[in-house]
């Protein structure tokens, strides 16, 4: 088996699974937001007549797309998710604290952990070694009464990446590359697995963001094994208990792909399609009216840092406007300690609440 088929398997109590089996996996975290979690409370209440959840310590919620709520609709859904929450006895409950993944990944998730959340970026938390894919608000109600759900296990393509970013080069840049060649439909329900040696040498944030996208070529998964900073990192926040997967030496993958970013240059997705992407030189002479750093791709502290390490001195060009904001407020306040929301302001740049922003 490889990694995704051997988690797949634990969670499922079977010793052996393949593509194609269909199979009942335990859960160790539901995530919902506030773009959907009323509709879960619906289901879980009128129509499974559900009344207690299964375990309210492996449900988080999280208010992060209408935030601060600005219509009295969007204060009604946070009423009504905070009154579930509190007669469910759930305490993982956050507002206006970030997106719904940053906060996952610094909070809950753990290497070999299997997780479904209400939001389709949910495979972000493949970066830190789990799996995890967004679901109907359906199956997120089955969820938080039966602590399982039902999927297919998928197909694995696995992604092998070598060479050294070029200057002005991301991770956001690869991603782009690799929806580009694979498609938007090109991934539905597999699983995208990322080695090589750039990956390895990657850090969370620029995991975050690889694993992140993966949804927008259809993947069910996107997964990267664990290197020294994950480990690390899970360490510095007090995470020390998961189970860590390797691949057989004959494990089965379906297709694979190889990349060398060593001659990649920075990625367009160009409208009306996501996987319209090209070299950013084709569109070198467009005028940019409104530019936005943040949500669950790239709002984390190094895009940040790297986006004032460009802006420091400057300004924001005349007729432009620039939105920043950071992912958590824990980015947040990193980043005023450092001084990188005192650049942004200086330069012209408005910074918003950490949540999803322009992005939603």
């Amino acid at each position: 088996m490889n990694s995704i088929e051997k988690i797949m398997a634990a969670h499922s109590g079977q010793q052996y699974v393949k593509a194609g089996d269909l199979v009942d996996v335990s859960l160790d975290f539901i995530m919902a937001n506030d773009a959907t979690t009323t509709l879960a409370i619906d289901v879980f209440q009128k129509e499974l007549l559900g009344e207690r959840v299964f375990d309210p310590k492996k449900i988080v919620i999280i208010m992060d797309h209408y935030t601060p709520s600005s219509s009295k609709e969007a204060a009604d859904t946070h009423n009504k998710m905070r009154a579930f929450a509190k007669a469910q006895s759930i305490s993982n409950v956050y507002d206006c604290a970030g997106v719904c993944h940053q906060l996952m990944l610094e909070k809950h998730v753990k290497p070999g952990q299997l997780i479904i959340g209400a939001d389709s970026h949910t495979c972000t938390y493949g970066a830190l070694g789990a799996l995890a894919t967004g679901m109907g608000s359906t199956d997120i109600a089955v969820g938080w009464l039966d602590g399982k759900v039902w999927m297919r296990v998928p197909e694995t393509i696995k992604v092998i990446v070598s060479g050294l970013f070029p200057k002005g080069v991301y991770a956001k840049d690869l991603i782009l590359k690799i929806i580009g060649d694979l498609t938007a439909e090109g991934a539905t329900y597999k699983a995208l697995c990322f080695e090589g040696e750039t990956v390895e040498a990657m850090n969370v944030s620029e995991r975050a963001t690889l694993c992140n996208m993966g949804i927008e070529a259809g993947a069910k998964f996107a997964y990267i094994k664990p290197n020294k900073a994950v480990l690390e990192y899970m360490h510095t926040t007090g995470r020390t208990d998961f189970t860590l997967y390797e691949h057989d030496a004959n494990a089965v993958f379906e297709s694979i792909l190889t990349y060398d970013v060593s001659q990649l240059e920075p990625q367009i997705a160009y409208p009306h399609c996501l996987d319209n992407v090209t070299g950013v030189n084709e569109y070198k002479d467009m005028v940019l009216d409104a530019l936005f750093l943040g949500a669950c791709t790239n709002g984390r502290y190094e895009d940040l840092e790297i986006a004032a390490s460009i802006l420091k001195g400057k300004k924001v060009a005349e007729n432009v406007r620039l939105l920043v904001t950071p992912a958590s407020n824990d980015i947040y306040l990193k980043a005023l300690r450092s001084g990188l929301i005192e650049i942004f302001m200086e330069s012209g740049a408005v910074i918003s609440t950490p949540g999803c922003s322009a992005c939603f």
